[in-house]
């Protein structure tokens, strides 16, 4: 699968203004600075369709990209402590919401940071998803910040702390592009390309 063109389609805070999606859509979800929007900009080929962010809790809306074959939707992070509680509040009613719609999502990319152990966030999300069987893959981002070694090794532990086989879990890193080729292969199987 080749991705030519991405572009971004337009930002909802609101449940009535989420899209019905014209094509499959796939959501990207995970911690606060899991690393979501650098995905998405390596995906795309481009660096600045997503904003990214050094300051965790940027993303606070739900923001639509047309990636030609497929729409993306970038959700806010969760599990950011610096927010009040009431942005959380807000924050995982918008996760809600946006779920409450199963039958607009294809496919869900959780991201976790491969140096860290999932979060109690990140197993609510899973559960989340496997109870509401909405189809899930783990996306270890950030695989550049370790050695091949290292990383092989982590990739086996995040896969144990979600309860995982090794083949649910994709390494990435944003910054040097490794595992971009299996995530479009991945996204061309779910799509049935």
């Amino acid at each position: 699968m080749v991705i030519k063109g991405a572009k971004f389609i337009t930002s909802a805070a609101r449940e009535e203004q989420f899209l019905r999606p014209e094509k499959p859509m796939i959501a990207v979800c995970g911690k606060s600075n899991a690393g979501k929007s650098t995905l998405i900009n390596m995906l795309a080929g481009q660096k600045r369709l997503a904003k990214t962010s050094a300051e965790p809790g940027r993303t606070r809306l739900v923001n639509y990209f047309d990636f030609g074959q497929f729409w993306l939707a970038d959700l806010p992070g969760y599990g950011y402590a610096a927010v009040s509680r009431a942005e959380k509040e807000k924050w995982a009613k918008t996760l809600d919401s946006f779920f409450a719609r199963k039958e607009d999502v294809a496919h869900v990319f959780v991201l976790s940071d491969i140096r860290r152990d999932p979060s109690e966030d990140d197993m609510q999300m899973l559960e989340y998803l496997s109870y509401h069987i909405i189809p899930f893959t783990v996306i270890a981002t950030k695989s550049d910040k370790l050695s091949r070694m290292k990383a092989k090794e982590r990739m086996r532990k995040v896969a144990q702390g979600f309860g995982l086989g090794t083949d649910n879990v994709i390494a990435v890193s944003g910054t040097t592009g490794e595992g971009k080729e299996e995530l479009l292969k991945k996204i061309g199987e779910f799509l049935g390309l």
